[in-house]
């Protein structure tokens, strides 16, 4: 008598494991997607003012010391030669998140000031 392989299956606990870290993947990035905007969490200062102008640049640090120029994630060295070529009259707008590193900060500032470009303004939320 010949006997046959015992029919096992197909396992699918690994296929869920896949599926789960793929949904939190897409949940995670969705959320950015919606807002369209960078999450910062600004520091606040009772002297804060709107700030009108027409050409304007703004450059983003988020709580993971990445950095932004108008919604676009960028390296620093692509921000160095983007503000290279930058317009001196051009108000450039600084968001640091709270949680970000001071460094992260002073290397913007620094890269503005080697550029000679003055025209910056530092943004943060309005104290109540």
């Amino acid at each position: 008598m010949i006997k046959l392989p015992k029919n096992e299956g197909l396992n699918i606990i690994p296929f869920i494991d896949i599926i789960l870290v793929v949904l939190a993947m897409v949940l995670s990035i969705s959320t950015f997607i919606a807002s369209g905007k960078i999450k910062v969490d600004l520091p606040s200062a009772s002297s804060a003012k709107p700030l009108e102008s027409k050409e304007k640049l703004t450059i983003i640090i988020d709580q993971d010391d990445k950095f932004y120029l108008d919604d676009t994630q960028i390296s620093i060295d692509e921000l160095s030669s983007k503000i290279s070529i930058t317009p001196k009259d051009t108000i450039v707008e600084l968001k640091s998140d709270k949680e970000a590193r001071f460094d992260s900060f002073v290397k913007v500032i620094d890269i503005l000031k080697l550029n000679h470009h003055e025209n910056f303004a530092i943004i943060t939320e309005r104290a109540q």
